[in-house]
């Protein structure tokens, strides 16, 4: 088994084979180029905002559900351990799992929603083209160039890790990514590596779990109720079976844990079979295959489109939920518009990058603000703002 682990597939990115960066620099005596780029995204002011971002519930509403930091941790320790099971470059994989969520805005998608809204007719707002611009140019640490100047293979994972992305370039919100590939080409029109397709399915594997996790932990639904749903519930039965007398925090998390290492064995068995019929041979024939390589069985799909289904109708819509995406957007909206006509209530960095621009290089701005808050910080700003107890 363990030779079998370590085994190197021949499809896996090889970072001394690396197509290099935007800007020229000496390699790392240290690190690979792709754990350097692990270490950039882990450095940057964005990641650590992710820490007070929502993922399905407020950042302050507990310190036990997930936030944006905590659910990016998840999904690099997945996409290490299935990357390593493959025989894949386990750094870039990690890269790209910590860095996926790095463009979401605060309050989870009711903050992507409304920034969407308030930038029709000034481009359009995407979470995942925001995740582009942190990276490429809104994160600035170093003297020679803006962004993280990472890897071509970073980022190209970051923006294709779930398919050719070459059909939403006609966007506006795609701009960005237009301007950026007719300079440095990501082949917009390929699948990405196996590894950018592996932190894909790690997010997809987390986020299924934890939401199961934080809705029990929040009573929007029960054991009871799981354990007659598709995936989730073979293994709550399971898990009662082995350990009746098990309290039901802990029966949760064994059950949760149970379904993650099935969706892991899915996945593992599932790309094997197809890297075989494919004779995938290069990290080539793997962004030429024409489909995923890195994917869940027919089974599997079918089953997680039941739970999410149940998740959705139970938690995503939840009236307690609906009543917070409300208010966030309320509080995103309000901030926009008010920066949009009075730019000089920002705060001095961000009014002097606002100067000389047109109005839509103006929202673009408010934009990147308020995408970059956290949600303790947008609900504060919009105390300052428009609460007169408040005259800091």
């Amino acid at each position: 088994m363990a030779s079998s682990i370590t085994r190197r597939a021949p499809y896996a990115e090889d970072p001394s084979a690396s197509r290099g960066r935007k800007v020229d620099e000496a390699h790392s005596r240290t690190r690979t180029d792709f754990a350097r780029d692990r270490d950039r995204i882990i450095h940057s002011t964005a990641f650590r905002r992710l820490k007070e971002k929502t993922q399905v519930f407020v950042a302050h509403e507990g310190d036990h559900f997930r936030t944006r930091l905590t659910h990016s941790l998840e999904v690099a320790q997945i996409a290490r351990s299935l990357a390593t099971a493959l025989g894949l470059d386990a750094d870039l994989a990690e890269t790209i799992a910590l860095a996926h969520d790095l463009g979401h805005p605060p309050f989870g998608h009711a903050g992507e929603d409304e920034l969407q809204v308030q930038m029709q007719g000034f481009g359009g707002f995407d979470h995942n083209v925001q995740t582009f611009r942190v990276v490429t140019k809104l994160e600035r640490r170093y003297p020679r160039f803006d962004g993280l100047n990472l890897t071509w293979e970073t980022l190209e994972g970051v923006i294709k890790h779930n398919g050719p992305v070459v059909d939403q370039l006609a966007k506006p919100s795609w701009s960005a990514i237009s301007e950026f590939d007719a300079q440095y080409g990501l082949r917009l029109d390929t699948w990405a590596s196996a590894e950018a397709q592996v932190a894909a399915l790690a997010d997809d594997i987390a986020y299924n779990n934890h939401d199961v996790d934080d809705g029990v932990l929040a009573g929007l639904f029960n054991l009871d109720e799981l354990a007659e749903v598709a995936l989730i519930g073979p293994h709550v039965r399971s898990a009662w079976a082995e350990f009746p007398d098990c309290e039901p925090g802990i029966l949760r998390l064994e059950a949760v844990r149970r379904m993650i290492g099935a969706m892991v064995d899915d996945v593992l068995i599932e790309t094997r079979r197809r890297a075989d019929v494919g004779k995938a041979g290069s990290p080539e024939d793997v962004r030429m295959l024409g489909h995923a390589l890195v994917a869940f069985s027919r089974d599997m799909v079918e089953d997680l489109a039941t739970l999410r289904k149940f998740l959705l109708e139970r938690m995503y819509r939840h009236w307690k939920v609906n009543r917070t995406r409300s208010q966030a957007r309320r509080i995103l909206a309000e901030m926009f518009q008010l920066f949009m006509a009075e730019p000089d209530v920002l705060s001095g960095e961000w009014y002097v990058r606002c100067e000389g621009r047109d109005q839509a290089g103006r929202a673009r701005v408010v934009c990147d603000y308020i995408a970059g808050m956290t949600d303790r910080y947008a609900i504060e700003e919009h105390r300052r703002l428009f609460h007169l107890d408040v005259w800091n």
